[in-house]
């Protein structure tokens, strides 16, 4: 390989066989600087960081997994993995000795004045009819292990950027590689370092749960209003785990303020408190431990790759821009990045945007565009809710909600919900045709020259 992060002189990804399998301990860079470089540095050992090294190394390419963090080690999330994602993890065989999780399907949204809307699970021609709920304590580990049994060789490092000829560790050495694929979230070093970040366009969003002892029967959204006819923007959720417990939770959206990402975690108890109120919590806990991080949400602000770096997951801010979810979108990032690197690493930046572009651009831009107007309309955002689960129209519209919402149009079952999905898609395209947000995205989603 070569580029701007150099070239070893080693043979290219596609001639080199499959390594044996390592299981050996992290090591530390100081092990590794100054011996021969990778093909890649994965940057980031969350599930896009593991799936795109496992897809690597099972090509067999030369792989560093790098993460400053030791493993098992916990995440903020809502711990929910969606039906394209459970579909991703059957094709690349890891279901068959999966983490431990359980199966989630049906979802209900409860509406500011206690309205419901019933968002069914259906399955479609390309995803199962169900999720999976899973902490990421136990599902990020079980895919890193994946990673490293397919020869991924673990760095216990943090990565504080992008260098010539390589990734950038704390101290300032060099981890040599010839590819850098940046997974480590959503403050990205390796963005930020690449100049692949423009600060002044991203979509922040800011999320924080609890993990409660109380029973819950299917997942449940909450659209709530802390004050009435003005809704929280964004919304809060409480979820089942397979081991009898919840995990409840408030996201937010920030906009390009992070100050605002506060507000999720000083009114955490409060929701809490609401959910109790409406009969979803027997018990609201006084004390709890809690745990939050940062979205980059809609894709809008970063450029996904160039030249030899390539943005994965949350990276490259590919969280849905409507409900949050990232980890799916996440796997399937990391899996066109590495098949990209694997075709030819020359031209992976320009193959790997390419497939963003006709996956994603559509779908992001649009609801971005719809997530900047409610943002800052707290009397627009309770209206939406209340309208949605009215009497007689959650009924209605709940199955094409559920398909747009979960960006499942795609390989969804035909019928009357799949119809009304994509004349909701086609009006909110049509809406935001000339948005900035679309704009922005087009330029950013350009093939990259080199």
């Amino acid at each position: 390989m070569s580029g701007p992060l150099g070239s070893h002189g080693r043979r290219s990804v596609g001639e080199r066989n499959s390594r044996r399998a390592a299981t050996c301990p992290a090591s530390s860079y100081n092990d590794l600087v100054g011996r021969p470089g990778f093909d890649a540095a994965v940057a980031g050992a969350g599930p896009a960081g593991s799936v795109a090294a496992l897809v690597l190394a099972r090509g067999g390419a030369k792989v560093a997994l790098v993460d400053k963090a030791g493993f098992p080690r916990d995440k903020a999330c809502g711990d929910l993995l969606g039906p394209r994602g459970v579909q991703l993890l059957e094709d690349l065989g890891l279901t068959q000795h999966a983490t431990p999780h359980l199966g989630v399907g049906d979802m209900v949204v409860l509406g500011p004045t206690g309205g419901k809307a019933l968002l069914r699970a259906r399955a479609g021609s390309t995803y199962p009819g169900q999720g999976w709920a899973s902490p990421r304590w136990t599902f990020d580990n079980w895919l890193r292990q994946a990673a490293l049994d397919a020869g991924a060789e673990p760095v216990r490092a943090r990565a504080r950027g992008v260098a010539p000829g390589g990734v950038r560790l704390e101290d300032d050495r060099i981890l040599p590689a010839d590819i850098v694929i940046g997974a480590d979230g959503a403050n990205s070093a390796i963005a930020a370092s690449a100049g692949l970040l423009d600060p002044t366009r991203v979509m922040w969003g800011f999320a924080v749960r609890a993990y409660l002892d109380a029973p819950v029967d299917v997942p449940v959204i909450s659209f709530w209003d802390p004050t009435p006819g003005r809704g929280f923007p964004g919304y809060g959720w409480i979820f089942p785990l397979a081991d009898g417990r919840a995990n409840a939770g408030l996201g937010v959206g920030a906009g390009t303020d992070r100050r605002r990402g506060a507000q999720a975690t000083r009114q955490l108890d409060a929701f809490l408190a609401h959910l109790g109120s409406v009969g979803l919590l027997e018990q609201v806990p006084s004390r709890f431990e809690r745990l939050g991080g940062w979205l980059k949400m809609g894709m809008v602000g970063t450029t996904p790759a160039v030249g030899n770096v390539l943005l994965v997951g949350d990276s490259a801010g590919l969280v849905n821009p409507l409900q949050g979810e990232g980890i799916a979108d996440a796997m399937a990032s990391a899996v066109a990045a590495a098949q990209a690197i694997l075709a030819g690493p020359g031209s992976a930046a320009t193959t790997y945007t390419t497939h963003l572009r006709d996956r994603y651009l559509a779908y992001h831009s649009a609801n971005a565009s719809l997530h900047r107007c409610v943002l800052d309309r707290p009397r627009l955002v309770s209206a939406l809710g209340r309208a949605l689960t009215a009497p007689g129209v959650g009924r209605a519209v709940g199955g094409a909600w559920a398909l747009y919402w979960n960006d499942l149009l795609d390989g969804a079952a035909p019928g009357i919900d799949s119809r009304l999905g994509r004349l909701a898609s086609l009006a909110m395209q049509t809406a935001t045709s000339h948005g900035a947000s679309r704009r922005w995205l087009s330029d950013a989603l350009r093939a990259p020259q080199g």
